[in-house]
């Protein structure tokens, strides 16, 4: 299955509220698998569908080591439904933020309703790095990145960045 292009940030996408997911069907199923080969090429451990441009409520995890064989997860639709007070920091980085880490806190604990490949409706209990990861994910399917939860100057700071990135990146405009 093809690999897509990432979006990156400054990118205005990464921001949209991703729509729902309307019926589980070969398409969506297909959109999975791309995003899952995607994520592996990138490589990271979990990728939302805005993250390849499409905002649709859809994202993928596989939270497996090198050394073991995959163990891909497919969410369509999931909400977090609880949270735990208890909280954990983790340090997280993003495919649409290249090689920028930085230490967020989370509920430690969530329960997740979402609907799987095959159409059928779940819940899941998640905790530790499956739980940073759904949160981290189901954040971008409301237009939230990770960079949102740390400090003002430190965001300023990375989107800064990535903003003169962007425009290095981007063709010179003559004017004739």
């Amino acid at each position: 299955m093809p690999v897509k292009p990432l979006v990156i940030l400054p990118d205005p996408v990464l921001r949209q509220v991703s729509k729902p997911v309307e019926r589980v069907d070969t398409e969506v199923r297909k959109l999975a698998g791309d995003m899952l080969d995607t994520m592996y090429d990138a490589p990271g451990i979990g990728l939302a569908a805005i993250q390849v441009g499409l905002p649709l409520r859809m994202l993928v995890i596989d939270l497996s080591h090198e050394d073991e064989p995959r163990a891909p997860q497919i969410f369509i639709n999931p909400e977090i439904l609880s949270s735990s007070d208890e909280r954990n920091v983790h340090e997280e980085g993003c495919l649409s933020i290249p090689d920028y880490y930085a230490e967020v806190e989370r509920p430690a604990a969530i329960r997740v309703g979402f609907i799987d490949a095959e159409g059928e409706r779940r819940e899941i209990d998640a905790e530790g790095l499956l739980a940073t990861c759904l949160q981290h994910e189901v954040d971008h399917l409301n237009g939230v990145l990770f960079i949102d939860h740390i400090s003002r100057l430190k965001r300023d700071m990375v989107v800064k960045k990535f903003r003169k990135l962007a425009r290095d990146k981007a063709p010179n405009r003559l004017v004739g």
